[in-house]
């Protein structure tokens, strides 16, 4: 009995560095962020969030919403069906390879991604031009600086993500499930509508909101590549803090803590529906 009451006081000697990095990188600023979300020269209130209420700030809550939807729902999609030929396919150095690329492009954001995508298809990018050679006129119709144009660069990160998301639960479709079916008479159709989309259903929702959470926190990219020119959140409190228009932190740490009960959410979906994929591998 002593001895098992000294392993668990080491084991939790064991945590400290772990409970001081949460402490001190994700409880105490978010902790700081109300204080100063819920403050002004009167003493604590609660019109910080009234002001940030506004025509503006609810369009830019709009934007955000509408281009993580779109990009987690794309890149859900695109991922899924990617994640299947990877899982699927004869070929183990392919599968290696791709799977390595996912790893690299999932991680590969920000201002580099930006000015990738300004090179390849901005009004004078590499793409671009070469499409002008070919008659194809990109401009003014379509213009990598908007929303559309966002939404395709977040599609660059947000399917490699979902593809490492959703591999493992695709690699566990048995092909004796398929074959199962197939003799029973099941058409493949049949298989997927009734085997293997509802085994694959909780790890791609879960892929889903994790994208959703990854794309609506999304900063650097956005700035980067249409700097105030699309209306989002993240680029809202940005400007806020750095002052371009009006310096007003409180406001900005209101947004801050309303975008966080968006996220919240999130990955609360995304944990009730990982234990589900859990459950089901």
């Amino acid at each position: 009995m002593v001895s098992g009451v000294k392993r668990l006081r080491f084991a939790w000697i064991g945590l400290a560095p772990f409970l001081i990095l949460v402490l001190a990188f994700e409880i105490l600023p978010i902790l700081a962020l109300l204080v100063s979300s819920l403050s002004a020269k009167d003493g604590p209130t609660l019109s910080n969030f009234g002001r940030a209420l506004t025509p503006t700030t609810l369009a830019a809550f709009g934007n955000s919403l509408q281009l993580a939807i779109a990009t987690a729902f794309g890149g859900t999609l695109f991922g899924t069906v990617v994640a299947y030929a990877i899982a699927t396919s004869r070929n183990s150095a392919m599968r290696h390879v791709m799977t390595a690329l996912a790893n690299v492009a999932a991680n590969f954001g920000g201002a580099p991604l930006a000015f990738a995508f300004v090179i390849t298809l901005g009004s004078t990018g590499f793409v671009t031009i070469l499409l002008g050679c070919l008659g194809i006129q990109l401009y003014p119709d379509f213009r990598i600086y908007s929303i559309t144009g966002l939404g395709i660069a977040y599609l660059y990160f947000q399917t490699p993500l979902a593809i490492l998301l959703v591999m493992p639960a695709v690699a566990g479709l048995r092909p004796e499930w398929r074959e199962a079916a197939e003799i029973l008479g099941a058409t493949a159709s049949q298989y997927w509508r009734r085997i293997a989309l509802p085994i694959l259903a909780p790890a791609i929702s879960a892929s889903f909101f994790l994208l959703f959470a990854n794309a609506f926190g999304a900063y650097a990219t956005a700035w980067t590549l249409t700097g105030s020119d699309v209306n989002l959140i993240p680029v809202q409190i940005a400007a806020l803090v750095r002052g371009e228009v009006v310096l007003d932190p409180a406001l900005a740490d209101a947004l801050a803590i309303l975008s966080l009960l968006v996220m919240a959410l999130c990955l609360i979906a995304y944990q009730y529906f990982a234990r589900r994929m859990r459950r089901t591998a």
